[in-house]
């Protein structure tokens, strides 16, 4: 009886859960252009103009292109600071782990106002390129904690006796803790992608109208009334974040990334 209650406290949970994405999906399916639900009619029209109309065919490639760059670069910045704090624990370098970690800790306002006058000063503003840096910067926390716990998992006996056959530091970093670390790193990638695909604030802020993702497309959108379209779009991002993450939990260990730390004594 007891585990047929919890069955259905769960089952319940997951339906409330789940029912926003399941109303944005059923507007995404309507015949005509309008939001109702339950759907009027069924249409896959709206999923066909994120494609085929220019404006969000071009918002939609501006996003993967800035969310790649920007996840390739935040890990280019993380992996070496994490590999540096691993490799020789020094306590100062902690400041730098910390530093890290503070774009992501404070309100997203007060980090795009930071980077709004950042760029203003050094006459950026408005620069496509501007919002890959932003970004890397701002979502560089997630693949620095995760590439963290990446090298706290690798057996310092290997490198030690890596060390002991004559190979030098970066011997070792190439043939013996990358193999070990590869899923953290593309793990860390797949956060921060996944986040700047998702992101407005920071990017609005920094670019402005100048280079439309499709976050700042959807507000601009929002000014000449509500489409279906929106929702199309809402729900491709759920599906895109929930691949990511499923790529990650069968081919990395999504637990431990996710605080679960299994400890063998």
């Amino acid at each position: 009886m007891a585990r047929r209650l919890n069955a259905l406290v769960a089952g319940l949970i997951a339906l409330l859960l789940s029912a926003p994405i399941l109303v944005v999906a059923g507007v995404s399916v309507n015949a005509k252009r309008s939001l109702d639900f339950p759907p009027k009619g069924f249409s896959l029209a709206w999923y066909a103009e994120v494609f085929t109309d220019a404006g969000w065919r071009d918002a939609l490639v501006a996003s993967l292109v800035v969310a790649a760059s920007s996840a390739a670069l935040a890990v280019a910045i993380a992996f070496p600071l994490a590999w540096f704090l691993w490799r020789w624990r020094a306590p100062w370098a902690r400041a730098f782990e910390m530093l890290g970690m503070t774009p992501f800790i404070l309100p997203p306002v007060i980090t795009a106002l930071g980077f709004l006058s950042f760029w203003t000063t050094f006459d950026q503003y408005g620069a496509p390129w501007t919002v890959v840096v932003s970004h890397a910067v701002f979502f560089v926390t997630l693949p620095l904690v995760t590439l963290s716990m990446g090298f706290a998992a690798v057996d310092r006996s290997y490198v030690e006796a890596a060390s002991t056959m004559g190979a030098d530091d970066r011997t070792v970093l190439r043939t013996v803790v990358m193999p070990l670390v590869r899923p953290y790193v593309i793990s860390g990638f797949a956060f921060a992608f996944v986040l700047s695909l998702n992101e407005y604030i920071v990017a609005y802020m920094v670019v402005g109208f100048t280079l439309e993702t499709l976050p700042i497309k959807i507000f601009n959108a929002l000014r000449y009334g509500y489409t279906p379209t929106m929702a199309a779009v809402t729900v491709l991002f759920v599906l895109l974040t929930g691949l990511v993450f499923g790529l990650i939990a069968r081919f990395g260990d999504l637990p431990r990334l996710l605080g679960a730390w299994a400890r063998n004594d």
